[in-house]
């Protein structure tokens, strides 16, 4: 079956999230009095996950999961909400200053000779904001996310939403993403193809439709 359309996750692979928060972590916390160390970058990630898993959930706003992941980090109960927002939002300008498109985007994205969108967990506001800042906004059609889609990835429904709303049946969509779980096995369950971008080689090597750059994502259309 030919492809006819690919929906492509944003973060870690269109957009180097990773690179982007460490870099702002360093910035940022030695303002809030915390050392800008490995073991602080490594607590402050560790604790995105859980937050972010109830969010997606829906069991808390997306605003709420940031304060959350701030009071874990910082150990207080007591702090005000918007407190709370305004020590984030420093976060966020460190964060913002540092997004970068993988180098190996703009070119794949030029070469595609299919419509392309985005389908992504973050929130419609900042995501889009994250492709016109880095630049690839121009190359991409239509932006899905859960405030548009009412559910989030793993779940197939994001993918079906996604799909109706874009005009294309499941089984003309190829989905590329970092998160094999997310992007590939979640879409395969909805009956789109899938292909996962392993940018750091980790496997699992046992998937047979695996690259580990976008420049070969052509080769996966047939």
């Amino acid at each position: 079956m030919t492809v006819r359309a690919v929906l492509l996750d944003l973060d870690g692979t269109l957009v180097n999230h990773d690179a982007a928060a460490d870099a702002a972590l360093r910035a940022w916390l030695p303002t809030i009095g915390h050392p800008a160390t490995d073991e602080s970058v490594a607590r402050w990630t560790a604790l995105q996950e859980p937050h972010l898993a109830a969010w997606r959930a829906g069991t808390i706003t997306f605003a709420e999961q940031r304060r959350r992941r701030l009071r874990d980090f910082l150990g207080t109960e007591s702090t005000p909400d918007s407190q709370l927002d305004a020590t984030f939002a420093d976060y966020l300008k460190h964060y913002e200053a540092a997004w970068r498109a993988y180098d190996d985007v703009i070119p794949a994205l030029r070469a595609l000779t299919v419509p392309c969108a985005v389908l992504t967990n973050g929130s419609t506001t900042q995501q889009n904001k994250k492709l016109i800042r880095t630049g690839i906004a121009h190359l991409i059609g239509p932006v899905f996310t859960v405030d548009n889609l009412g559910t989030p990835k793993p779940d197939p429904v994001a993918f079906l939403r996604a799909c109706e709303r874009w005009g294309f049946q499941p089984h003309e969509v190829l989905s590329v993403g970092d998160n094999y779980d997310l992007d590939v096995r979640a879409a395969r369950s909805a009956g789109l193809r899938a292909t996962h971008l392993d940018r750091h080689d980790t496997g699992p090597f046992t998937e047979p439709h695996r690259i580990t750059t976008l420049a070969d994502l052509t080769l996966q259309f047939n």
